[in-house]
Parts: C-alpha cells; structure tokens; sequence
C-alpha cells in the first residue's frame, strides 16, 4: 500500500518520491520487522547485559537506531556492523565505537555474526516500540494503567475483620447482661412466691459433703493427676519442634516464584547441600547471577505479590542490590551481611547428613520440606523429629539401582534378608549411632 501510494505522488511531484525515501526509510526499516520475534530474539541474544531503559553492563536500547541517526548521524549499515562484530570495527579506529567502549569500562560485546538483517530488523523494532503498546501495565503514564491494589485492600480488610470482632463482643457483653438480668427477675419472683424458703436444703454444703467422701476425692485426685501428666508429657514433648515455623526474613524470598514459576533447581542455590552436611546458606553472588540483569518483576507479577501477599518485589529486589553494594551497575564495596533466620535446626546431639540423602540415596528435597515450589514465604514443613526419621527409614527403600555405594552391601543384606529391595532399617538405618555419636 505504501508503495503504491508513493509510485502515484512520485509520478505527479518528481521530487517528493526521493525526499519521502531518504526521510522515512530508517524509520521503515525498523517498523517492517516482527515485534513478538524481535523480542524473543532480544531475551536470548541481548537482555543479559542491555535493557530497554536502564543501562546495565551496556547502554539502553530504547529507540537505539533513532538516537543513533539523530545524535551521532550512524546509520542502520554502522549498527549492523557493531551487533555483528564490535571489535572490529573498534579495531578500525571508529572514533564512536571507541568511544562507547571506553565509556563502559572497555567490557567488549559479544560477536553475532549469526544475525541475519532480518533479525536486526526484528530487534530494531521491538526496541522502537511504544512499552504501553506492548504493556498498558509498564508504566503509570500509560493510558490503560490502572494503578494495583495492594496494601490498601490488606489493610481494608484488617479493619472489617477488627469491626466484626468488635461487634461480637458488643454482641457477647449484651448477652450476659440479659442473662444477669433475667436471673434476677427470676430470684424475684421465686422470693415472692417463697419457693426458696420451701425448697431450701437443710443438709450439709456440697463441698463439705465431697471431702467427707474419701473416694471421690481419690477419684478426683487420680483423674487430676493423669490429667496433668497427659498435658505435661504433650507439652514436654513438643519443646524443639518447630514444625510450622514461618519467621519474616530481611529480605522477601518468593520460592514460589523461583523454584516454582522459574524452575531454579533447589540445589542451584544451596549447592552445598550434595556434598556437604548441610545445605548452607546461598551467596549474596549466586542471588546477583540473575539479578544483575533481572532488577525488577513484570509488572503482572508485582500486581500479584501487592494484591495477594502485600509484598513489593522490587522493593525486596532493591533491598539486594544494598546488601551486596550494587548501585545501578557499579559495585561500591559498601556490602551488609543479611541476618537470615534460620528455619530447621536440628538438635546438637543429633546428626544428620545432606549429601548422604541428596546425593548418595538420592532424596528429594521435598520429601523432607514439603512443596517448596509452591511456598511464599518457606516455612517448616515436617516435625523433623525422631519418631518422623524413624518411620522414614522404616518405610523408605534404598535406590540401589546403578548405585555403586550400595553394590556389595546389597548383596550381602538381600541374601540375609531374602529380598530384592532393602530399606533403610534393614542397612542400620535404626542403629542409635547413626544418629547420635
């Protein structure tokens, strides 16, 4: 359609057809690509190190090639030759492309010759594109951006919940009232009747009556005495058990979003955990592998932790970056320990090995903590107590399949036992000393 309309005024106004062409051909060049390819081609090839508006490890790509043909006078043939092959051209002496790689710590960009024009095209167009246009949501100056509810429909409802409360007590206090008063009408009226002085016991006060009965107060004393040591015994053996256990970090983790939504292998973060006793606590720089490129949530994902769990996600996210020393892109070495709290702990007198578990009888993670994918805020799932270990080994058999730690124990054992799997009881898994040495 454009170009039939510029054949029509090229052949009427000799002129305008070359004006229209050298005017408007870059801006074309970039509106002809695909938006939604560009995109996938931008996360794979270029969101690692650039962002739309911000600068990271490279500058900003808003509407790189309009501010490159406007500011510097670069056209779409320089920028080919940059996304392709940067140290080349900084080889060459291109007093611009020297001049960006100095400006961002002489860090060199990668090769891409693999790009074809077409997907620059695509690229250049996702990053000319109006951000409402592809999300209403992105920005607060966009037409269709309706600001979340967050904390204010939290704290709305932690007020009905305090009026109903309130109104309930109200409710309770009204009630004993009339029942005070409808016990005194009725004492009135027994009065004037004389029903009290005609039904009046003469006998012994029950209480004097009860402990002259010496066997129901032995009764009453065994039962009190069971009693108090049922809740004794419930209550002493509950002491160091924590199951449940939901304390508010530092900072806002969202497993759900990680290990869930994300798919980040558990082990991926407490990697210590196939070799070693425990499974340790991540490194501010394994956080800041992906956060140094993901500095903030999509906006749909902040809609949801402000609505759903009264959480700001790029708060917590910033909260990171302040902890680790992060200022936009430049490390000030100002860092701050996290005080992370700690969730399972065992007691001191009983041992408990993680990569035996993990890596050698190959457990889950879940099998002791529950669906962590699926947890908010990570709270601690299992009693963790004795009597839970116990009936795991119980009824948990021994991957010894291609397993060479188990190989000549298995043979042994299934002969003794005459079975084919072994679980972890029948390899001393209920020996004291397993545990506790």
């Amino acid at each position: 359609m454009i170009q039939v309309i510029y054949r029509q005024l090229a052949s009427k106004i000799p002129y305008l057809g070359l004006v229209i062409l050298l005017t408007f051909s870059t801006s074309l060049n970039a509106q002809e690509g695909d938006i939604s390819k560009g995109k996938a081609l931008f996360n794979t090839n270029c969101a690692s190190c650039h962002n739309l508006d911000r600068v990271m490890t490279g500058p900003a790509l808003r509407n790189v090639q309009a501010r490159l043909e406007e500011d510097q006078g670069l056209d779409r043939e320089w920028l080919n030759k940059w996304i392709r092959n940067s140290a080349d051209l900084i080889s060459s002496g291109d007093a611009y492309a020297n001049k960006i790689y100095n400006e961002y710590s002489q860090t060199p960009m990668n090769a891409f010759a693999a790009l074809s024009d077409q997907d620059i095209t695509d690229i250049l167009a996702f990053t000319a594109v109006d951000p409402c246009e592809l999300n209403p949501q992105s920005s607060p100056d966009c037409p269709g951006y309706v600001k979340p509810e967050g904390g204010e429909v939290s704290q709305a409802e932690g007020i009905s919940n305090k009026l109903i409360l309130g109104a309930l007590a109200v409710l309770f206090a009204l009630l004993a009232m009339a029942l005070v008063l409808v016990r005194r009408t009725l004492n009135r009226f027994a009065e004037e009747k004389g029903i009290e002085a005609a039904t009046k016991d003469k006998s012994l006060p029950i209480w004097k009556a009860f402990v002259q009965n010496q066997f129901l107060v032995l009764v009453t004393a065994i039962f009190f005495l069971l009693a108090s040591a049922y809740f004794v015994y419930g209550y002493l053996s509950q002491i160091g058990v924590d199951q449940g256990y939901e304390p508010v970090q530092p900072i806002h983790f969202s497993h759900r979003i990680h290990a869930g939504e994300n798919g980040v292998d558990c082990k991926y973060c407490h990697s210590s955990a196939r070799v070693s006793k425990t499974s340790g606590i991540p490194s501010l720089n394994i956080c800041m592998n992906c956060h140094k490129s993901v500095f903030e949530v999509s906006p749909e994902t902040q809609q949801q932790g402000l609505a759903e769990f009264n959480k700001d996600y790029n708060a917590e996210i910033q909260k990171l970056y302040d902890a680790v020393g992060w200022d936009g892109q430049n490390y000030t070495g100002e860092s701050k320990p996290v005080r992370w709290v700690r969730i399972h702990n065992l007691p001191d007198f009983a041992y408990f090995n993680h990569s035996q578990h993990v890596t050698v009888a190959g457990v889950e993670c879940q099998t002791c903590h529950g669906p962590v994918e699926e947890m908010e805020v990570v709270y601690q799932y299992s009693s963790l107590t004795m009597g839970w270990c116990i009936n795991c080994h119980r009824e948990t058999d021994v991957n010894v399949k291609d397993n060479a730690y188990y190989t000549k124990i298995h043979e042994q054992l299934s002969k003794k036992y005459g079975v084919d799997k072994l679980t972890v009881a029948q390899m001393g898994g209920l020996e004291c000393g397993k545990c506790h040495y």
